[in-house]
This record gives C-alpha cells, structure tokens and sequence, in this order.
C-alpha cells in the first residue's frame, strides 16, 4: 500500500496518488466491519473504473485537535487503534493507496469548495468518492453529502454514500466498539471488529522491573518478564488486565500463538517517572516460553521486534497495590486467572468438537 503523507505532498505533486482514483474519506478507527464493507464496495468500483483505490485518514483525529484548541480533554475520543495498526487493516482489507493528512489549523479552516477544488479535484483526481451516510467536511462542517454531489457532477466524478452498517441489529460504528472495550466486552468488541482487538508495535525497554518481581512464583529466576509496546495515545479505548494471545515470537510454521496476562494502561503502582514517563503502556507476560522461541529470541530477547497482541479476555480494571510485595501477589493471580480462562476455553472447545464429531457420525 502506498503511503502518502502531508498535505504537502499532495500540493507539490499534483496527482501524486496516480491517475485519478476511488476515494473514501474517514478516521476509520478501528476498521471494523462497517468499515471493511464501505471498503470493499469501494475496491470494486476502482477496479471497474481502472484507477487505485484510496483511503484518506487524518492523525490527529479531528475531535483530538478542538479537544486541544479549546483545552476541553473530555471531547476527544478514545482511541481504539494506533496509526501503525490502523494502517495494517486498511492494507489488509486491500486498500492501495492511504492519504494521512495531518488534522491543523489550516485543515480546520479550509472551506469547503476549496477542500474540493484544491484536494479532491487537483491533487488527487478523484474519478468515484464513497462516503458514510453522516460524512462532514470543511471550515464548520459545511461541506456535506449534497455539497458533494453537486460538485462531482459539475467537476466530473461520481459520489455515493454508504448506509449503516448492522450485525444482529447493532449498527456497527466506531464508537460502539469504544463502548464495548470501555466496558470489557471483548467478545462484542470482536464480532463488531471481524476479529479479534489487537495492538501491534516494536518491543521496547522497560523499567525491567517485572524479572525482579516474584521470581520464585514465575519460576526459572525469570521473575514477571513482560514484553512493553507504546500505545501511542493518551487515551485508549481498552483499559486493565487482560488475557492474551502473542502472535510473532514463535519462529516455527503456522505456530500457535503464545498465551499471556497483559495490563494496557498507566500502571498506577509504579513511580510516573519511570523509564516511559507515565506514557500508556501495554506490558503483556507470556505464561509460557517454549524452548525454541527462547533459542530464536537469543540475548536480544524480543527487544525491536514486532508482535502482536489479542486481548480476548478481560479480567479486571488496573489497580493500585500498596508496595512490591502487593503488587507481586496480585499479577500472579492475575497469571493464575488467566490461566484458568484459557483451560475453560480450550475445554469448550474440545466439547464443541466431540459433539459436532458425534453429530457428523449420526
């Protein structure tokens, strides 16, 4: 997928994202499965028009840049996705080309037309726009689904808009899904997703706090080990402690992934000037090293490498322990929750199994 970013570069390169294309506009956090639907309808239209299909995103979010402007927090959203893995699932569900506009002063101010005229029209040569059914754009909002209309039948190119997307009912938006991680309803957050919720990143250095932590319950001297990913937003949809999945540290073909106990969050029982100066972090401990990831990882560990992260289960809010000593006991039976979740997942499994095998015998 191509990566265009900067309104710069759309400005100096006129066309910069190819001969014309098939466009969709939006924040697309989460790219859940009303978004995977909108993009799919808008990959089949590129390719019957002959030109690349194109999302345009913005980072900051908008509501994050007037929640800054005018010092009110409470008005930005959570953030369900990082850029690297919002960017992952648009290349994923198959998308060619992504425009990352930064979200500023300028952006904010530009009228409508001119977003038009300047962007859409000269920059990009947008052939087909799709867009969802409440789709506001320019200074004050002022651009809309009508607006858009009339322009592209004026300046030579078709727009449509997408209705609601609804799974069982449930209109499927990104802010039921923040309502459902919010809630620790990651079951409900995955059937609105298509997928598992997952967070992506290079493994970074902590504190190494954790391998000094209970080292005789966690056993081998290794202590509570974690492996830490940023989240790059200071306000994530999902908060606490969570039963996991690692995917990217087992080097065997088609290896299942490692389970874990993971706490996405500040960390309140440890000193905000730590080596992540309080940032929002996401430090999972695998529950189990096979003898071969440990050959693979080597001394470097898993330090640079890029994993990824399932929270399937979540176990409780994050809390404040009184000492070390609290804090040690509570992730171990943080661990030892974690670990009864998955037997009982694994034995519904298997029970599932033998009854649809019972089944296809009758």
């Amino acid at each position: 997928m191509k990566i265009i970013r900067g309104l710069h570069n759309l400005l100096r390169h006129p066309q910069s994202a190819g001969p014309g294309c098939a466009l969709s506009i939006g924040n697309f956090d989460g790219v859940h499965r009303g978004h995977q639907a909108m993009l799919a309808l808008l990959i089949n239209e590129a390719r019957h028009r002959g030109v690349p299909s194109c999302a345009m995103i913005f980072e900051p979010h908008p509501r994050d840049y007037f929640a800054a402007k005018f010092n009110k927090p409470e008005l930005a959203p959570a953030r369900i996705a990082t850029l690297r893995d919002k960017l992952h699932e648009l290349r994923r569900c198959g998308i060619e080309q992504c425009v990352i506009l930064p979200f500023d002063d300028r952006l904010a101010s530009q009228p409508a037309q001119e977003f038009i005229d300047q962007i859409l029209v000269d920059a990009l040569g947008v052939r087909y726009m799709l867009v969802g059914d409440d789709f506001r754009f320019g200074a004050q909002r002022q651009g809309d689904y009508a607006m858009l209309d009339a322009a592209g039948a004026a300046q030579g190119f078709d727009v449509a808009r997408m209705l609601s997307y609804e799974v069982h009912g449930l209109r499927v938006s990104s802010s039921a899904v923040r309502e459902a991680l919010a809630q620790g309803r990651m079951e409900d957050a995955a059937a609105l997703l298509g997928r598992p919720y997952a967070i992506s990143g290079h493994v970074v250095h902590g504190a190494k706090l954790g391998r000094e932590l209970g080292a005789s319950q966690a056993g081998a001297g290794d202590g509570f080990r974690t492996l830490n990913l940023r989240f790059t937003h200071w306000k994530p949809a999902a908060s606490g402690i969570f039963a996991v999945q690692v995917h990217g540290l087992d080097p065997a073909p088609d290896a299942a992934p490692l389970i874990g106990v993971a706490n996405l969050g500040v960390r309140p029982s440890l000193d905000p000037a730590d080596v992540n100066g309080g940032r929002v972090l996401l430090e999972t401990h695998c529950l189990e090293w096979p003898e071969r990831v440990q050959r693979a990882l080597g001394k470097a560990e898993a330090y640079g490498k890029i994993i990824r992260v399932e929270l399937l289960h979540k176990l409780h809010d994050e809390l404040r322990y009184d000492g070390l000593d609290a804090l040690t006991r509570g992730i171990a039976k943080d661990c030892d929750d974690a670990r009864a979740w998955f037997a009982a997942r694994d034995e519904a499994a298997h029970a599932a199994t033998s009854r649809q095998t019972t089944r296809d015998r009758i």
